[in-house]
Formats: structure tokens, sequence, C-alpha cells
């Protein structure tokens, strides 16, 4: 089947037609969260022919993902797998002609600028503020678009980030509408739980704004807020406020996430710690022969799982590790050390 016959019926969409298709295939797309927002990316961004996927994600599989995580599969989580090495296999079985790369990595300030570059665009499927922040410095420094997400409960928002010169009618990039992170408590999909049709409203609102900029419609994304509570209403759209000409980001150009040094402890917000102590690589088929007879032990190429009394630890070869059964980091830190070491 030609290319033309494939995607024949997003071509016939005249605002898109044949030189939006050719402009997508040649374009790249990274998507930062292969999660219950990222995994509705991928698929929506691979169907449309995007010519380069790139994956990037920390965690691994597991059955609680299943529910709105619209890419895994329960023999995904039986064996463990990166959720981004997961996606990308399932990515090519739904279309081969795309370039799909996956990145079992936690984005910080030290990979950033590799694991970033060249793109057209950039799609939140993240958990947490701070990689939004850095996402941002990124962006506004580099000039590339992203779009932002969140999903928690029954609520979702969704916002574009379009980097332009300072003028009187720019939107607002990230910081100018959140300045710091949240304070105090924030609920999460761990303790509010998350329905999947939100995430997959959310995560399809993101794909269309970057689907429009990757096929050379920059011109058409939405400068919009948009909020949906499906359970108990309102959908709403509001407009984006003007950029901060005070702004650290956007403003002063002050990159303070970008420049920053990666933390070694970062909460994952699902009842697990995750730990980077380690600056080089760990050899994960030495490491289960050490760990034999302390627990139970299941490792493939791309991580290493180990259990034992309260606690689950999944090691990856660049020594990232994530502790499950603790929100503690002193514990974390504890246990880290004495089944992997310092």
């Amino acid at each position: 089947m030609s290319k033309q016959e494939r995607f024949s019926r997003q071509i016939r969409f005249a605002p898109f037609g044949p030189a939006g298709q050719e402009r997508i295939g040649a374009a790249t797309a990274v998507i930062v969260g292969c999660g219950a927002l990222g995994t509705v990316h991928a698929s929506l961004l691979a169907r449309a022919g995007a010519g380069t996927i790139r994956l990037i994600d920390r965690d691994y599989v597991e059955e609680s993902n299943l529910q709105r995580q619209l890419l895994y599969t329960e023999a995904d989580a039986r064996e463990g797998l990166p959720k981004a090495e997961a996606a990308r296999r399932h990515l090519l079985e739904a279309n081969s002609g795309i370039r799909v790369e996956a990145h079992v990595s936690d984005l910080n300030p030290e990979n950033a600028g590799d694991l970033l570059a060249g793109t057209d665009v950039i799609l939140d499927g993240t958990d947490n503020f701070e990689t939004r922040f850095l996402i941002n410095d990124y962006s506004v420094r580099e000039g590339i678009p992203w779009i932002y997400g969140a999903a928690v409960g029954s609520y979702g928002i969704a916002m574009p980030i379009m980097p332009t010169p300072m003028t009187s009618d720019a939107s607002a990039c990230f910081r100018c509408i959140y300045p710091e992170p949240p304070a105090g408590v924030q609920p999460t999909c761990e303790t509010a739980g998350v329905l999947g049709p939100v995430t997959s409203l959310i995560g399809s609102l993101q794909a269309m704004e970057a689907i429009k900029i990757l096929s050379g419609k920059s011109e058409s994304v939405r400068r919009k807020i948009f909020t949906a509570d499906l359970w108990h209403g309102p959908i709403r759209e509001t407009g984006m406020p003007p950029r901060d000409p005070d702004c650290a980001c956007c403003g002063r150009r002050d990159f303070t996430w970008l420049n920053g040094r990666r933390a070694p402890v970062s909460l994952c917000g699902r009842n697990a710690v995750q730990i980077h102590e380690l600056r080089r690589p760990i050899d994960l088929e030495q490491l289960a022969l050490r760990l034999e007879g302390l627990g139970r032990v299941r490792s493939n190429e791309f991580a290493l799982r180990f259990a034992s009394e309260d606690h689950e630890i999944t090691v990856f070869p660049d020594g990232r590790a994530i502790i499950k059964g603790t929100t503690d980091i002193g514990i974390a830190r504890s246990i880290y050390a004495r089944y992997i070491g310092n």
C-alpha cells in the first residue's frame, strides 16, 4: 500500500492535505513520559505518519497501568518491560515505516541537550512540575514548541507553549503561569486515582496541536488553556495570558532548571522513590548473581527487578533504581546502598 493510500483519510482533510503529509513524514517529535498521556501521543503520531518519534521514560510496565495506558499489554507487565521499549515495539507493529527511538532514561539537566535535540515539538507526558520546568527552559532557549498536559481524577488540562520573540500579543511560557511548583501536597494518580477517558481526551488534544506543528500548520495552533472535568463538568477553553516581561525564563532568560544539577532522588508519586546515586553503568548480570538467594530476581536486557521483604527494587543499566514500597527518601537510600552499593 502506498503512503498516499495509507494516509488518504487525513490527506483528504483540506487544511492538512498532501503537503501536510510530506511535512509530518519528515518531522521529529519527542514524547517525555510514556504513561497514560504519552501512549496516546505516541499512538496517534505513529498512525499519522510522524517520521521519527523519540520516547523518553524512566519507568516499567505494571498491571495497574493497563487501565489507562493504551499501548501496553499484560505480557508487557509480566516481562517488566521498560515503557519506552514496550511502546516502541507496539508502535512499529502499527506503522513499520517510521523511526521510533526508545530511551529508558530520566530526563534531567545532564542529558536534556542530547535527548531533546533536533526535534520539532515536545509533548509532555510527565507527572511532575520539575521536569516540565526543565522542558520549558529548553523550549524557550531553543525556540521549540511544547505541549503541556496533565490529568488526575476526572480532571485534565492541556496548553501549547509556542516560544516566539517578545511581542505585545505573545503567549505566556509555562513559568509565566507557574513561576514555582505548587506548594503543599498535590493529588496524584496514586492518591486520587485517574479515569482513562480523561487521559485519552487530554492526550488527544496535545497530539492534535502537535500534528498541526509537525505538518507545517503552526499558525493553526490554538493558544488556549483547555480544562475539563469529565465527571462533574464543566469543559472550558480560555485564552492564554500575555507573556510576562519579567518572567524568569522567557523574560530574563534565566534557565534555572536547565542549568541545574540532577537531583539524586526524586519521588515517582506512586509509593516509590527514584534514586540515581551512581554515575557509572551497572552490569545487570553480575548484580543478579550477587542478589541470588536474597530474594526473587527477574532480569532482562533493560532492567533487573529484585523483591525482598516489603520492597521491590528495579535497577536500570545506568545505575538508576526505583524503590517501590516506600516514599521515605532515607529508607529508599538505605535499601539502595544495602543491595546495590554506593
